[in-house]
């Protein structure tokens, strides 16, 4: 059962379907580009540029997050755009089952990396503008395949390098692609 519900006016494609083929599985996001236009507009610009087939989700935190979006295979990073603004203010909140931008302590660093969040982390919203409470922008929801992100969050990890928590045996985002609404 999802933890909230995101509005958006389909007429005006304020929401956006995306699927995650991953090799454990699939998962189905449905964005809300009412709430956080530039965010799924970058998202989106990976998807359809192939930014995303073939990268790992390379970090998992149990009971947190799943992260992925950034590196391929030997965590090698994958070359990205320039950063976005963050659009954390939206009013949407990091809970069970929501996707959200990473980025670094720098608020507006966001680029294709993201994550799913395995349970509310309330820490994570936006509560004012400024180093300390500026968050991380949530810009969508895992709407099926919770059950891939569950199996996805079980696996065991690893460090590697400066990483830590990264999936002994790859966890790969084979294909993502936008969908037609249904």
């Amino acid at each position: 059962m999802l933890s909230t519900v995101l509005v958006g006016d389909d007429s005006q494609g304020d929401t956006k379907m995306v699927t995650l083929t991953t090799s454990l599985g699939a998962i189905e996001l449905q964005l809300d580009a009412g709430s956080a236009p530039d965010t799924v507009s970058n998202f989106i610009a990976y998807v359809e540029g192939g930014h995303y087939d073939g990268i790992l989700f390379h970090r998992v935190i149990p009971n947190f997050m799943i992260q992925g979006g950034g590196m391929r295979a030997g965590l090698v990073e994958n070359p990205t755009r320039a950063p976005i603004e963050n659009e954390a203010s939206n009013g949407l909140k990091n809970l069970r089952g929501t996707i959200a931008m990473a980025r670094t302590q720098d608020p507006h660093s966001a680029t294709a990396q993201f994550f799913i969040n395995l349970k509310d982390n309330s820490f994570l919203d936006h509560t004012e503008k400024s180093s300390a409470g500026w968050g991380y922008a949530v810009f969508g929801q895992v709407i099926s395949g919770m059950d891939v992100v569950d199996q996805i969050a079980s696996v065991e990890t690893r460090s590697v390098g400066h990483h830590e928590n990264v999936p002994i045996n790859d966890v790969i985002i084979e294909h993502a692609q936008l969908r037609d609404q249904q």
